[in-house]
């Protein structure tokens, strides 16, 4: 279920879509959630750390949820465990976020269905950055 979207859907997304929240972003340079964020920053993408535990990340104030951004989100760009998908749709959902974007080894197919139901585009298990680069 997870592999209907194809690499001309991917370029159009990273084409037209320059709002990202980032949900679980850490502010730990080491891990992978810090690494595609900064990557995605350097080439253009602003970036809308979402995360309770900081408060600030890559030059950018972070949220403790979705719901508090107070701008347009664009993608939902997700790094939490598979389980709490279902409550990141719900809130992306809520937001009018255009497309959520399940990062490698994230895959809820049940939660990724509802939010096609709701007109979200859905991307999973696959990386932004190198999706990105790819294109490049």
């Amino acid at each position: 279920m997870h592999d209907i979207i194809d690499q001309n859907m991917i370029k159009e997304i990273l084409r037209s879509h320059k709002v990202i929240a980032v949900v679980g972003l850490s502010s730990n340079p080491e891990k992978d959630s810090y690494r595609v964020a900064a990557y995605l920053q350097r080439h253009g993408y602003k970036i809308i750390p979402v995360n309770p535990g900081i408060e600030e990340v890559l030059g950018e104030k972070s949220y403790p949820n979705l719901s508090s951004i107070p701008e347009k989100i664009d993608v939902v760009d997700v790094f939490r465990r598979s389980e709490h998908v279902p409550e990141v749709v719900r809130e992306a959902i809520a937001v009018g976020a255009k497309v959520l974007w399940l990062q490698l080894g994230v895959v809820n197919d049940e939660a990724a269905e509802e939010a096609r139901k709701a007109g979200v585009t859905v991307v999973q298990d696959k990386c932004m950055m190198q999706e990105l680069a790819r294109l490049a």
